[in-house]
């Protein structure tokens, strides 16, 4: 017996937890520095004229200073110099409006780009990755995670740059005024750097904790909003208020953590700046004593110094903000090399009104399991209605989710109109096959638009067709706006029964010549049911027609019945050979109409 070991397949790239290098992580982000490259070297040309203007105010206080100890100056001399300051602030008010607006927008563009595409790769992946990874992880890695490396390509990119050009100019500055000064002046860096470093390494590692916690609360939030009834129906909003605070209170330790770190950056920088700062005091003041230097200098030399302050407060921050986009930005990448388990390779396009499936010793296994679900089934899924049946995970909705194509296979197990599917693109396939499931999705949105699902363009008299013949127009009509009533989050305005029948009506709007009622009308009343199979059977003629249920009134109606046992075929014809052949289908029959008779 063979077994489909599916989730071996692309293993590697989902199990590798090292750190990915930075090449592969700069390549998320690089095509769109080139994309706006016209736009970001604006922006920095802005940023490097602010820069410049800033470092030439010293040099007119340098000026104004040494002629006021010169007593030269005059009153319109000291006008000039400081009608010349309030231009250049002017000049660097409009040129920081500049940068601000192109640079960080820029990384608006960037935060929406990666959004984009996490967006259309998760759409991309099939159930093995869902099954993974829960909703709240993938909400933390488009929220949290996108913004820190927003923040990292906006505001740190300018901060380290700006950080940088003042830490060159305003030593170089220095250096033409004074340079043993200079060079005391800027003996306390190094231990910045060694501070630095040492935080980095900590901040990484207790930044990725706390994106982890932040995934963790997002996803109990998630689950506990989306269960909202069950949670009320048993009571639990105690517990799940506990369960949240645990959750807040770690997550709020490990931001704590962090701030414990960045805590230290900012007091270090500014220790060293004020360090650099008494240095000048004591030997620059000195050097005015003897006459080395001018008062002008002096003040120049302390201005300077004071604006290479801000560069070593930076440090700290950048450094914040670059290590929480790496952080992120890893996250990120782990999320956008997941690969799905299923192929979708181009093929050839397959255009059919009576598609065929072809099951030919498929067996199958779930990628999370290593126990068998389907063994060596030889199964022919032509024109006609098809009725499966069976015990509890004897594998009847497996099938269904294997014919959608929502898990692989092996090649040569499963064929479509002849073709081995693994040949056929995954829409090829799924754009024949309309799909109801035991539970279904619903969105909050009008019922209308939850039925236009799979052709939104579709007329209203199309979608109230569909609805009849689901038998849930008249339950739709009883609502005071009719079609256009909203049904909240996941259809909690509805009945279990009539979420069914409106996923039954999306499927019937698209009309492929597929079908696949996974036991979607499980939560319908008897007669209900008969009264939309009765519809269905005309409407459905010469369409492949698959229904998995368990009660065997309605198999009776259909052309071929199924039953599955233990991911085997047990037995397989029409209603009057299985009861007359098949013990497990006569006991259940016999059971069922004695149930109804009481």
């Amino acid at each position: 017996m063979k077994v489909i070991r599916t989730y071996r397949k692309g293993e590697d790239s989902r199990e590798n937890t090292g750190k990915p290098p930075y090449s592969r992580l700069l390549s998320h982000i690089l095509p769109l520095f080139k994309q706006y490259r016209y736009r970001l070297m604006l922006g920095f040309t802005a940023l490097l004229a602010v820069d410049f203007l800033q470092l030439t105010i010293p040099r007119l206080l340098k000026k104004g200073v040494d002629s006021l100890a010169a007593q030269t100056a005059t009153p319109d001399s000291l006008l000039y110099y400081s009608v010349f300051i309030i231009i250049i602030a002017l000049a660097v008010t409009c040129l920081r409006f500049v940068w601000r607006y192109t640079i960080i927008g820029f990384s608006r563009y960037l935060e929406r780009a990666i959004r984009n595409r996490i967006f259309n790769h998760i759409l991309k992946m099939d159930e093995a990755f869902f099954e993974k990874r829960t909703t709240g992880d993938i909400m933390a890695h488009a929220s949290n995670d996108l913004t820190a490396v927003q923040m990292a390509c906006g505001m740190g990119l300018v901060a380290a740059v700006d950080a940088l050009v003042m830490t060159i100019a305003a030593i170089g500055f220095m250096s033409m005024l004074h340079v043993k000064l200079t060079i005391l002046a800027l003996l306390p860096m190094p231990f910045l750097a060694i501070f630095t470093r040492i935080l980095s390494a900590r901040l990484h590692r207790r930044f990725n904790t706390v994106q982890e916690q932040f995934s963790l609360l997002t996803e109990f939030s998630r689950s506990t909003l989306a269960s909202i009834r069950l949670i009320k129906a048993y009571t639990m909003e105690k517990f799940q208020t506990t369960e949240f605070d645990k959750l807040g209170r770690k997550y709020v330790k490990s931001n704590i953590e962090v701030a414990r770190v960045q805590g230290l950056m900012f007091p270090i920088a500014t220790l060293v700046g004020n360090v650099g700062m008494m240095i000048i005091l004591f030997f620059g003041g000195r050097l005015v004593v003897r006459g080395d230097i001018t008062m002008g200098d002096f003040v120049a030399f302390i201005t300077y110094l004071y604006m290479l302050i801000w560069p070593m407060m930076a440090i700290g921050w950048v450094t914040n903000l670059v290590q929480r986009g790496i952080t992120s930005l890893s996250r990120i990448d782990s999320l956008m090399m997941e690969r799905p388990l299923l192929d979708d390779p181009p093929g050839e396009k397959v255009v059919s009104d009576k598609p065929v499936f072809s099951l030919r010793n498929l067996s199958f296994c779930y990628p999370s399991s290593n126990r068998p679900v389907l063994s060596d089934i030889a199964l022919e899924l032509g024109p006609g209605i098809h009725g499966i049946t069976g015990r509890t995970g004897s594998g009847k909705s497996t099938v269904c989710k294997i014919l959608a194509r929502f898990y692989p296979v092996e090649d040569g197990s499963l064929f479509f109109e002849g073709r081995d599917v693994n040949t056929l693109s995954l829409d090829t396939v799924r754009s024949h096959i309309g799909y109801v499931a035991q539970e279904p999705t619903l969105f909050s949105r009008t019922i209308g638009d939850n039925i236009r699902l799979g052709l939104p363009d579709a007329s209203d008299e199309a979608v109230e067709k569909a609805a009849r013949l689901a038998a849930i127009h008249d339950d739709i009509m009883d609502f005071p706006k009719g079609y256009q009533t909203l049904i909240g989050e996941r259809g909690i305005k509805l009945s279990g029964g009539q979420r069914q029948r409106l996923a039954l009506a999306r499927a019937l709007l698209v009309d492929r010549p597929v079908l696949l009622i996974d036991d979607g009308l499980s939560a319908v009343d008897v007669e209900t049911e008969h009264e939309i199979f009765a519809r269905l059977k005309e409407h459905l003629q010469g369409k492949t027609v698959v229904i998995v249920s368990n009660r065997l009134k309605l198999l009776t109606m259909t052309d071929h019945i199924i039953i599955f046992e233990e991911g085997a075929i047990a037995g397989d014809g029409r209603h009057e050979q299985l009861l007359e052949e098949n013990s497990f289908y006569r006991a259940m029959f016999t059971k069922q109409m004695r149930e109804d008779i009481v």
